[in-house]
């Protein structure tokens, strides 16, 4: 909205609000708070006070942090994940997006799904303003998390999912299972800590910054449930073995690594996510 033009209205409002001593800067934060880009707010307060306004602050860099990355070579379809080949269907590089085919087997999912089923509840999302975690109306599933390694199955899965990403297994949070029924969706979010709340800190003392998140379809739903990345209009079907994975270097949007798990419309979508992290995670 740089472009928005200085009414009379806007110009009045300015100039009611300087009167009743609100400080230039505050004026700014209104003004961005109701669609103005910083830039054209300075110049439409500078145009109305005849008054020079120091120019928005450049924000300072976001350090970038390591991330895995997948070693998929140009032109060939397997990749080696230890225990299993696995099949890549798809590849971005900005952002880093990789689809990947028969990272699980139908028993692995179909024994993943029952193990979970009688722990499922309401599923929560972490709330960074305090640490914790809560029930969020954005997120409409049914969701479970396994320790790390805790059955069998969960082992042999996480070290393929470590090989596969060359990225060390206690990095890793534990295996967190999802169920969709029809009508559920998880609307578009990052899966990364924001810095600016309070209780990142907290979040991050256990491991560090998450970095990256492969997540896992344990069946195919009749229906939708996609897995959508609305920055760069890119959609991942759930089939049933097959696997989206995606990393984030720093914690901000220009990753452009927003998603979302769009509505299923018939049957369920289950799938299993792995999110890892900078450091061990304990």
């Amino acid at each position: 909205m740089t472009a928005q033009p200085v009414t009379p209205e806007l110009r009045q409002w300015i100039l009611a609000q300087a009167a009743a001593g609100q400080p230039p800067e505050a004026l700014v934060k209104s003004m961005r708070a109701s669609g103005w880009s910083e830039d054209a707010a300075r110049r439409a307060l500078q145009a109305t006070l005849n008054l020079t306004l120091p120019a928005a602050a450049e924000p300072a860099p976001i350090a970038r942090t390591p991330v895995p990355e997948p070693l998929v070579e140009p032109g060939r379809v397997l990749v080696d994940a230890g225990d299993r080949s696995v099949t890549v269907l798809a590849s971005m590089q900005n952002p880093r997006v990789l689809v990947f085919g028969n990272l699980l087997s139908d028993a692995e999912c179909d024994e993943m799904i029952e193990q979970s089923r009688r722990r499922l509840a309401r599923s929560e999302t972490v709330q960074t303003d305090t640490g914790s975690s809560e029930v969020n109306a954005a997120r409409t599933s049914d969701g479970m998390f396994f320790e790390r390694g805790e059955f069998e199955v969960c082992a042999r899965i996480e070290a393929r999912m470590a090989a596969l990403l060359r990225w060390p297994l206690e990095n890793g949070e534990g295996l967190q299972i999802l169920r969709y029924r029809p009508g559920a969706e998880y609307r578009p979010h990052y899966d990364y800590f924001d810095p600016a709340q309070p209780g990142t800190p907290a979040l991050l003392a256990r491991g560090g910054q998450r970095v990256a998140s492969l997540i896992c379809y344990l069946n195919t739903p009749e229906k939708g449930g996609s897995t959508i990345f609305p920055d760069i209009g890119f959609e991942v079907a759930p089939v049933k073995g097959n696997a989206v994975f995606f990393s984030y270097d720093r914690a901000h949007p220009d990753t452009r690594s927003l998603h979302g798990g769009s509505p299923v419309e018939a049957g369920e979508k289950w799938v299993a996510t792995k999110w890892v992290r900078e450091r061990r995670f304990d």
